[in-house]
């Protein structure tokens, strides 16, 4: 994982998505999912692209299912994208760049 990439747990979950003015990106993924292996690059490509401009996390949901509950992801990989600490969209299933680009504008 890139190391603009930042991996949250119930430590710092909720410090991170209300931090700052940045929009925060949180995918949820598994290890043993095939499309949340498929999106990795593309989150990364969108963290050295955006820059500071975004925050980009990821949440693994099998170590973290009382985040994943919270937020009732119930299919992987699920993009949650927060603006000023609120859930402002939400993707579910792999997405192209250019379509999460178009959502972080």
């Amino acid at each position: 994982m890139s190391d603009k990439i930042t991996e949250l747990d119930s430590s710092n979950f909720e410090s991170t998505v209300s931090a700052g003015s940045a929009p925060v990106v949180v995918d949820f993924w598994a290890p043993w999912c095939g499309p949340c292996k498929a999106i990795a690059p593309i989150l990364e490509e969108l963290a050295d692209e955006l820059g500071d401009a975004v925050k980009i996390c990821k949440v693994n949901v099998d170590n973290n299912s009382d985040i994943a509950g919270k937020y009732e992801i119930r299919a992987i990989p699920t993009i949650l994208i927060f603006k000023d600490g609120k859930v402002a969209d939400t993707v579910v299933g792999l997405s192209s760049k250019e379509d999460l680009k178009a959502k972080l504008a």
